[in-house]
């Protein structure tokens, strides 16, 4: 089928309604037919000329708010590039075969801005809806006028409120777009660690973006050995998110170049003193060496690991635990722990989400994660970190943000 050819200038000048288009500086650039019919005035009578200069503000009238309501809608809409609707406004027009004679008008105004290829305001849709008929035909604005008014001026708020609903969906879908930008780029997925098998979930609260203060980090080192880490920044949302990722970025670096967790840890101490946010944050380091077969770990105030051992038993890695980081006024050296690991074992780093909840003790969230651990230990850790939080989580959505890292030894 031929595509067919369009007269856009046919279509704007054909619309239903009143139409007209102006320049950022409010001068008429063209009007469609009804809103010449409507408004009384010609093409010739409006192109190229100023919209207060064809409509003054009725002189008369002392009260009279209609150019300026309209003047500040659209260099509003020029100046955010967003839609503007307004209230339902009375806008007396000069009789143009009868001087000095004003004519009574009820409009409903919206106004948008069209942008050009840089993004800049060019036009300015103004499209009115001329409610006049109704308020006459309602009695005019006699004793009970202003109830009338106010029923149309309620359906002009209806329509407003479905203009901002659908703006509030825009802005929700870019927000998530960057959102999930944000996660990408601050909780990338894990680097190959060797032949060891490893994986990793994030899971935001309930309710909030897709961005959260917990996260975790994989790095491989030389010598068969790898530092694993999760943390949790207090708090949800962006604002916390930017704290995650200064703080993971920085214990990435620690590690790299300290001589084991309990050092990194409080290089990441000194660093987050300087961050603001990062007060009371908790995470907890690990080097898991296959070489010695050993687990060396150090926790600022976060729930321990859980090593997950032959035949079920599960042993939560909770000697070398020292407050959050900033929880100090002065620097003290943090403790260091030490476990040994079978192969086949599994361990299980996650944050606090997994376990906690409110009004229940900490120790009845941590019996939980052992049994479900013993159960579904034999998975591969792709599985067993989908079990843990189908286990562990409520089916409608949790409150706390959740980062979990599993890792078969």
């Amino acid at each position: 089928m031929r595509k067919p050819q369009i007269d856009y200038t046919a279509v704007f000048h054909a619309l239903p309604g009143m139409v007209a288009l102006l320049t950022p500086d409010l001068v008429y650039a063209d009007a469609n037919d009804d809103f010449l019919r409507l408004a009384g005035r010609t093409r010739e009578q409006l192109l190229g000329r100023y919209i207060f200069d064809v409509f003054p503000e009725n002189p008369n009238d002392r009260a009279a708010a209609g150019m300026r309501e309209t003047r500040t809608s659209m260099l509003r809409a020029v100046a955010t590039g967003e839609r503007d609707t307004m209230a339902l406004l009375r806008y007396d027009i000069q009789d143009p075969e009868r001087s000095g004679r004003w004519v009574e008008h009820f409009w409903s105004p919206v106004n948008a801005p069209v942008l050009g290829p840089d993004g800049n305001v060019v036009l300015i849709v103004h499209r009115v809806e001329e409610v006049t008929e109704l308020i006459r035909a309602r009695g005019g604005l006699g004793h009970d006028g202003r109830a009338r008014m106010l029923e149309a001026e309620l359906f002009t708020r209806a329509r407003e409120l479905q203009e901002v609903n659908e703006r509030l969906r825009r802005a929700q879908a870019r927000d998530r777009e960057v959102a999930l930008a944000l996660q990408e780029a601050m909780l990338p997925a894990p680097m190959p660690v060797g032949h060891h098998r490893a994986a990793v979930r994030y899971w935001p609260a309930a309710g909030t973006l897709n961005v959260c203060g917990d996260w975790y980090d994989l790095v491989d080192l030389p010598g068969d050995r790898i530092a694993v880490a999760v943390g949790d920044v207090v708090g949800h949302g962006l604002s916390a998110a930017c704290v995650m990722g200064q703080l993971r970025s920085a214990l990435s670096a620690a590690a790299r170049v300290a001589a084991g967790p309990a050092q990194a840890l409080e290089a990441l101490g000194l660093y987050a003193r300087r961050v603001d946010g990062a007060e009371s944050t908790t995470v907890v380091k690990t080097l898991i060496d296959w070489g010695t077969h050993t687990i060396t770990y150090s926790s600022a105030g976060h729930p321990p690991p859980a090593l997950l051992r032959s035949g079920g038993i599960v042993a939560f890695l909770d000697r070398a635990t020292d407050p959050p980081l900033g929880a100090r006024p002065e620097h003290v050296p943090r403790p260091e722990a030490s476990a040994t690991f079978a192969e086949g074992d599994t361990l299980v780093l996650y944050t606090d989400g997994l376990v906690e909840r409110r009004a229940e003790d900490i120790d009845t969230g941590l019996a939980r994660l052992a049994d479900s651990l013993a159960r579904h230990g034999q998975d591969d850790p792709e599985a067993l970190a989908d079990a843990l939080l189908a286990d562990l989580l409520p089916p409608s959505g949790n409150t706390d943000d959740t980062a979990l890292v599993v890792i078969r030894l």
